[in-house]
């Protein structure tokens, strides 16, 4: 299963690249890129990027949260308060 799964990942990125060999005169699966759509395209990948740190932040502060209401609740237990 191992030597099969590294010929998979060894062929993956030439499957991917055949695509570039076409003959549409360099012209991407998307179609025309523009200045428009390049500047679209990086505008969300800076959006996007800003989101998923702000919901990985949100998310950490509620784990942490968690964490030390269940450390807090352990502490009393041991104390009997």
């Amino acid at each position: 299963m191992r030597p099969l799964a590294a010929i998979a990942a060894f062929c993956m990125p030439l499957v991917l690249a055949a695509s570039a060999f076409a003959a549409d005169n360099g012209e991407g699966t998307y179609g025309e890129t523009d200045d428009k759509v390049i500047t679209f395209a990086a505008l969300g990948l800076v959006v996007g990027f800003a989101l998923l740190v702000t919901l990985l932040s949100i998310l950490q502060g509620v784990l942490e949260r968690r964490k030390e209401e269940r450390k807090a609740l352990e502490i009393r237990r041991r104390v009997g308060w």
